[in-house]
């Protein structure tokens, strides 16, 4: 493999793998070439700008070589880095999860919206995150919701092994609890809230996605059946039986889902107070369900 960024400055070896990444059609070309070049370094970018006029090293125009080959066969800048920020939280990342997207964090908004506005928000909690991953959303809430104890499940040992790290990293790994099953098929309720973002991806449409996606987040944490609401059948029954009175199950859905969705809720005896939360792109990304009392 040839070292393209042998004798190069910092900056030089910046600009130069910005612009293989723009002729390869990455559109935050710029971007990556920052984030991967800081990894090589251990630099912020005040330190990648404080140190544009030193030579690189042979092992950093190597490293950097590496990443910018991986990089331009599809690989997600996240996992050449291995972690990802989610909620303000850095989340190591392995083949068996998926990589944390900002439009997961409106089902983390949307709990803490219902959470805070019954006043629950600072009492004693039990919350579960049914096929939980790297534990991105779980651990976002607990680490807003300081009087509350977390489960997350997973039929992945490998990714309840990175959900366990992850939580031992963010400091609430005394609060978290990871199971092994299939959904909620493991817990014991009840609880106060449980969160979900399961597999909603058609199985037809599971060839159209990105490179980034189709090739590098495990399939089974993508797949939703035919229809792409297969997890969210199992899911929201199991939820509903496991809801405290006055709970609240809040779920990811995918693009034009959030009406099927609200529609399996409402069967499995859920009421809707709250219109889906929309993410940055104004699709309605989560749906919120809660359980009255008897």
């Amino acid at each position: 493999m040839t070292d393209s960024f042998a004798r190069q400055t910092v900056e030089t070896a910046r600009r130069a793998l910005t612009a293989r990444f723009k002729s390869g059609a990455i559109d935050s070309a710029e971007l990556d070439a920052r984030l991967l070049a800081g990894a090589v370094l251990g630099l912020d970018l005040t330190g990648l700008i404080t140190a544009a006029n030193r030579l690189l090293t042979a092992h950093e125009s190597a490293c950097l070589e590496e990443f910018a080959q991986r990089r331009l066969k599809g690989e997600p800048v996240a996992r050449i880095l291995g972690h990802k920020e989610f909620w303000g939280l850095p989340l190591q990342l392995t083949p068996a999860t998926l990589v944390p997207r900002p439009d997961t964090e409106a089902v983390v908004e949307l709990a803490l919206e219902m959470l805070r506005a019954n006043g629950a928000a600072d009492r004693p909690l039990r919350i579960a995150d049914l096929g939980t991953g790297s534990g991105a959303i779980l651990l976002a809430l607990l680490s807003e919701l300081p009087a509350a104890d977390g489960f997350g499940t997973d039929i992945s040992a490998a990714a309840l092994q990175t959900a366990r790290t992850n939580a031992a990293r963010a400091g609430l790994g005394d609060r978290a609890t990871f199971i092994a099953c299939d959904y909620a098929t493991g817990l014991t309720g009840p609880f106060d809230l449980i969160v979900s973002n399961p597999p909603y991806i058609r199985s037809a449409d599971i060839g159209g996605l990105a490179a980034e996606v189709r090739g590098y987040d495990p399939l089974a944490a993508l797949d939703g059946g035919a229809d792409g609401l297969d997890g969210y059948r199992a899911l929201i029954p199991q939820a509903a039986c496991l809801l405290a009175p006055g709970a609240v199950l809040v779920v990811e859905a995918g693009q034009g889902q959030s009406g099927d969705i609200a529609g399996l809720m409402t069967a499995a005896g859920l009421t809707h107070e709250r219109l889906p939360k929309a993410d940055l792109a104004g699709i309605p990304r989560a749906v919120a369900g809660r359980k009255l009392p008897p």
